[in-house]
């Protein structure tokens, strides 16, 4: 059955998954790095799903949230390469027989097949990100409906793979998270099969990409406030770097991008076809503003009292805690056109122009008339700046640098379509800015 074996498989970017100077050898944490009893275990970063602003419409329950922690696990499970089989087709289930023997299929004919077989790494923790609510799922992500929401239901039809992706995280300082394509299922094994896009790299081994793919983009100047929009690229299986195909499940893979890698920094943008999420590392979450600070924020809104100019009454930010339902009495409203706040009323419908088309009583400027929301996923934010822009045309308010931000980054949608939306509630942005800031009257007192 096996026609060839080659133990030393890896390549400058698939033996990556060994500590930098390990020539395989086996790299024991000390005694002393292990978390002691009743000690937090050591943090190698969040990941954040947008569009969910702080929590899933149902709640986060289990594997199933809006806002995973990945910590170093009390054993490794990590896996690297390590040896790479020619086989025949028609035996391959009895090659992948044992479940305990973590693997990669790759189908090139129905006569021939490659499996690469992987053995443990004791230097990394591996996470697996996916569609499954199978157990070797550790986050189990839902499609993200524009708007925000997860699309539900057993008729709704998902583009998110069961078994999209895996992260592997050094277990030693400086703790690098790597992101791979595709996930390993409850065999403990990957299938590229017959129509997969995959090919022989110029050392002779395998790669591929998965269906629909997995896209990651790292802002430029990391994700604080001078952060800008990076390049969207597409990670293969062994964790190369591509540029993106010419649509999302196109035959032809885009080229290889030789000096970047899949390594994840902090504001690292990841896309599943159907949900994007975000990395942050520890460091980098020190910098956001803390929900405490949020609420400080609101607090300090409110104390200012804001006045609708028209009808004369004071507004004010319903607390995070009573949840998202109906516009409250006090609740502050936009013309998202123009950025003037007024208190909730019937007047300047423009019925012509669209259901939801008012016409601003200070500036006469037509276009939406929505609620104000708060941001509640303080992840999300640049910087603790104080909420004073809005996203046109969902209305959730977050400081300049973080609205213009987003506002200026695209984020994939489809085969190869590309749109700015609100990281709070997965709508897509409209207008010239896609943000506007918010003009609120004091008291007049």
């Amino acid at each position: 059955m096996v026609l060839e074996g080659n133990p030393d498989v890896g390549s400058p970017r698939t033996s990556d998954l060994q500590h930098p100077g390990s020539k395989g050898s086996c790299i024991l944490s000390s005694p002393g790095e292990e978390a002691l009893p009743g000690e937090e275990p050591i943090k190698y970063g969040e990941l954040i799903v947008l569009g969910y602003n702080g929590c899933l419409a149902s709640g986060d329950k289990g594997r199933r949230r809006s806002r995973l922690a990945l910590s170093r696990r009390p054993h490794a499970n990590g896996v690297k390469p390590d040896i790479m089989h020619h086989i025949s087709t028609p035996l391959i289930s009895k090659a992948l027989s044992n479940r305990s023997q973590h693997s990669i299929s790759y189908t090139l004919c129905r006569s021939h097949s490659v499996i690469v077989e992987y053995t443990h790494d004791s230097n990394t923790d591996m996470f697996q990100i996916g569609r499954s609510t199978e157990n070797m799922i550790d986050f189990v992500v839902t499609d993200t409906s524009p708007g925000g929401g997860a699309t539900e239901g057993p008729s709704a039809q998902s583009t998110i793979s069961r078994y999209a992706c895996r992260i592997l995280c050094d277990r030693r300082p400086p703790y690098t998270a790597r992101i791979y394509a595709a996930g390993f299922d409850a065999s403990s094994n990957i299938f590229l099969g017959e129509r997969a896009a995959k090919w022989r790299t110029s050392d002779g081994l395998m790669d591929g990409l998965t269906t629909n793919g997995v896209l990651v983009m790292h802002p430029a100047g990391g994700f604080s406030e001078d952060s800008s929009p990076g390049v969207w690229r597409e990670i293969s299986v062994c964790g190369n770097v591509y540029t993106l195909r010419d649509s999302r499940s196109a035959q032809q893979r885009g080229k290889l991008v030789e000096d970047e890698y899949n390594v994840l920094r902090d504001g690292s943008l990841i896309d599943l076809c159907g949900a994007t999420l975000l990395w942050r590392t520890p460091a980098g979450l020190l910098r956001a503003p803390t929900l405490k600070q949020l609420e400080a924020q609101r607090q300090e809104a409110n104390a200012a009292r804001p006045q609708c100019p028209v009808g004369l009454r004071t507004l004010a930010f319903p607390s995070p805690a009573r949840g998202r339902t109906a516009p409250e009495k006090q609740q502050p409203w936009v013309y998202v056109r123009c950025g003037h706040v007024h208190g909730y009323h019937g007047w300047g419908c423009r019925r012509e122009r669209g259901p939801q088309e008012r016409e601003c009583p200070l500036c006469r400027l037509v276009g939406p008339y929505v609620p104000l929301w708060l941001g509640q996923e303080a992840g999300l934010c640049l910087d603790p700046g104080p909420p004073s822009h809005a996203f046109a045309p969902c209305g959730h308010v977050c400081s300049e640098k973080t609205a213009r931000y987003w506002a200026q980054t695209p984020l994939p949608h489809g085969t190869h379509a590309f749109h700015a939306a609100c990281p709070f509630c997965g709508a897509w942005l409209t207008g010239e800015h896609g943000c506007v800031r918010l003009i609120f009257q004091g008291p007049l007192d």
